[in-house]
């Protein structure tokens, strides 16, 4: 999509140029991204410094009490439900792959590797996503809150579509090799420019490309 490729070159202007590179493992993404639901950065790496520093592993997290590790990981918010989530992906990795690795996941087609780790429980499409996209570099486009909101700003997706939807129409519509830049460009967008309440319309470097410029109440 042409508006794609120009939203990219001009937040690329603007914010810089993002490069994908591995920063963690597979795992650690995958718990990473469990405990950052429905809660902020803040929380949730404070759960995830928590949770590394009283485990050694993953196996010994696998082999406490769902208990002990809700307490390890409380700071995050819903604690007890995220503990039953990562024990259950960690179970189920290690039944599966001998070893709680999913380093296999890179070799696979990336719909492969989405419909796998969609098929844990408690996994979505997002979590699944920023794990291939952020672990492999794979072609897969993750929607959160902010991607969201900016799509459907932008007109990108229809105004009432869910981040389900949102994430397979940008999936499809994104070329694979600009999927990394435009995932966090945007990101970074929200955060600083596009933000959900007061939308800095005035400063954006988009602001001609989206049918919702200015027509938030300042």
């Amino acid at each position: 999509m042409r508006m794609i490729r120009t939203i990219v070159a001009r937040l690329t202007k603007a914010y810089g140029p993002r490069v994908w590179k591995r920063e963690d493992d597979p795992v650690d993404e995958l718990v990473g991204t469990i405990l950052s639901q429905n809660t902020n950065d803040v929380n949730s790496a404070a759960a995830y410094e928590e949770l590394t520093r009283r485990f050694r592993t993953w196996e010994e997290v696998l082999t406490a009490p769902v208990g002990r590790v809700a307490a390890a990981i409380h700071t995050g918010g819903l604690a007890n439900q995220k503990a039953r989530t990562i024990h259950r992906a960690l179970a189920r990795i290690e039944r599966d792959f001998g070893r709680i690795s999913l380093d296999d996941l890179g070799r696979w087609d990336p719909a492969r590797s989405m419909a796998y780790l969609t098929s844990i429980p408690g996994i979505g499409p997002k979590t699944a996503a920023c794990v291939l996209l952020f672990s492999f570099g794979l072609p897969v486009f993750p929607v959160d809150t902010h991607i969201h909101r900016l799509a459907i700003r932008l007109g990108l997706v229809p105004p009432k579509a869910t981040a389900k939807q949102a994430q397979a129409a940008l999936q499809e519509a994104c070329p694979g090799k600009l999927m990394y830049a435009f995932h966090v460009l945007l990101i970074t967008h929200g955060r600083r420019v596009c933000r959900a309440r007061r939308p800095a319309c005035a400063a954006c470097v988009i602001g001609d490309l989206c049918p919702s410029a200015f027509t938030f109440e300042h």
